[in-house]
């Protein structure tokens, strides 16, 4: 038996028979379905439909068994529900890979054993305070969570209640009313002219194949996984000069490296790189054909791909290795200390000292609005426009006289 119950204006019940118990009444399974679009409030016939289907798969869930009721649903059983119906079906392996770490060192520790209805917005508040005391941070690697740490778990736990809510479990979130917490500003590192000059002539001082990577962090502003991924017959055009970026290895599992799309949409995009550079890929191009033909034998790259930047055998690079590289070259050749990330921003920050406009600086980035390159590199446009006002004290008619 199962039927549909109206509760209010925009709300309705799903009521399923589960069984019957040992004196004949009914075990009764419910669920809460809200309709929040107007246009199908005023269509009576589709409505009926709608909550007729919705009630069919509701029964559906409760005659298999695959309905849980939120009064014997633990957290820790919840997230494995998100788990499998929504992450590993929507997030990357890499953002999966880090939620999971903060579900097991964090959260999990805290709401795991609280029936995931219960969950009230001040346990929320308690959770995230505990977030900031010491002896919170669990890698072993310090005492306290940084604050962009706890903003992060902040977005975790928010994405799995999220689903809660979307799911019914819940008629108002339990994270309305809390804030996120602030992200902690750090001064941004990039290299000025001069010192990119000094990069670039100690690159070639090394083997071809990494100066060429880090002349294309430098130049073309890629990222570590954009770069790991590039391919010499999909993604590299010597007549156009450019790059085609749609892909990013960010991550390794037993060995093997995990292809995955870029960090969003805009970062699939085709850059221009100058004549200079794509020269020079040219000559090591070469190099890494005779390197080809000397090792074919041993050629370990299985899946059908010619990386550019790869392991000596075909295989790409572990993902995190041309970091360990970059350090270690800043210290052969006593260069100043930045992340290899922050040559993205050495790029940017030089074409704006330039006077290039700021959308093409958002184009070669690859940002998805522009108020993202603005808000990243606001102390050069800060700089810019101070010069720019600067450059009308030659007007001030007092000037003469002081003079």
């Amino acid at each position: 038996m199962a039927y549909v119950e109206k509760r209010s204006e925009n709300t309705w019940r799903l009521n399923v028979v589960a069984g019957y118990r040992a004196d004949g009444s009914k075990i009764m399974e419910r669920r809460r379905v809200e309709v929040e679009d107007a246009a199908l409030l005023r269509a009576p016939k589709k409505l009926r439909e709608y909550l007729q289907e919705e009630l069919i798969k509701f029964k559906m869930e409760v005659e298999s068994g695959s309905y849980v009721t939120p009064e014997k649903m633990t957290f820790a059983a919840f997230v494995e529900e998100w788990r499998e119906k929504y992450a590993r079906k929507e997030l990357g392996h890499k953002t999966l890979k880090e939620y999971n770490g903060h579900i097991k060192n964090h959260i999990l520790p805290f709401f795991g054993h609280m029936r995931i209805d219960q969950i009230k917005t001040m346990h929320i508040v308690t959770f995230m305070n505990d977030l900031e005391k010491p002896g919170a941070r669990k890698d072993g690697k310090g005492d306290t969570l940084s604050q962009n740490t706890i903003r992060y778990i902040y977005a975790v736990l928010k994405s799995i209640l999220n689903k809660a809510e979307e799911w019914r479990i819940y008629k108002e979130h339990p994270m309305k009313g809390t804030k996120k917490p602030k992200a902690e500003k750090k001064e941004m590192q990039y290299y000025t002219e001069e010192e990119a000059q000094a990069v670039i002539r100690a690159l070639f001082e090394e083997p071809m194949m990494w100066r060429m990577y880090m002349l294309g962090a430098l130049i073309g502003g890629f990222r570590r996984g954009e770069l790991n991924a590039l391919d010499w017959d999909e993604d590299i055009d010597f007549e156009e000069n450019s790059f085609l970026i749609n892909e990013s290895i960010s991550d390794t599992i037993n060995g093997e490296a995990i292809i995955g799309e870029t960090k969003t949409e805009a970062s699939t995009a085709k850059v221009d790189m100058p004549q200079w550079y794509m020269s020079e890929l040219k000559i090591y191009y070469r190099e890494w054909q005779k390197n080809f033909f000397k090792m074919q034998d041993k050629w370990e790259c299985t899946d059908g791909r010619r990386y550019v930047f790869h392991a000596g055998k075909g295989k790409p690079l572990y993902y995190s290795y041309p970091t360990q590289w970059w350090d270690r070259f800043l210290k052969r050749h006593g260069l100043k200390d930045i992340r290899l990330h922050d040559l993205r921003h050495t790029m940017a920050t030089l074409l704006l000292e330039s006077g290039t406009d700021l959308k093409k600086i958002q184009k070669r980035l690859r940002h998805s609005v522009l108020s993202t390159t603005a808000d990243t590199y606001t102390h050069v446009t800060k700089k810019a426009s101070k010069e720019t006002a600067e450059k009308f004290d030659r007007f001030d008619p007092r000037s003469e006289i002081r003079g």
